[in-house]
């Protein structure tokens, strides 16, 4: 039975594929389906900025100062013990 197939209309993704399937010695649906995957992961993983800042302030009822909390918080790190 014949595997299915994703066809591409552009050029430009056609070549990039090809090129990065030759450099990475990877088939060119591997390469597809990791960038499509990745792509997922960062786009649809993530909340949008102005969501996030929004539900915050509803949960807190204040806005708050992420950079003053992280500097509160945070330690030097001693590095490791030789």
């Amino acid at each position: 039975m014949a595997e299915p197939q994703l066809s591409v209309r552009s050029a430009k993704a056609r070549d990039l594929a090809h090129r990065l399937a030759r450099r990475e010695h990877r088939s060119i649906a591997d390469i597809v389906e990791r960038a499509l995957e990745a792509y997922e992961v960062r786009e649809a993983g993530r909340e949008p900025a102005a969501d996030f800042y929004a539900r915050v302030s509803e949960n807190f009822g204040t806005d708050i100062d992420l950079e003053e909390v992280i500097r509160e918080n945070r330690t030097v790190h001693l590095g490791p013990e030789l």
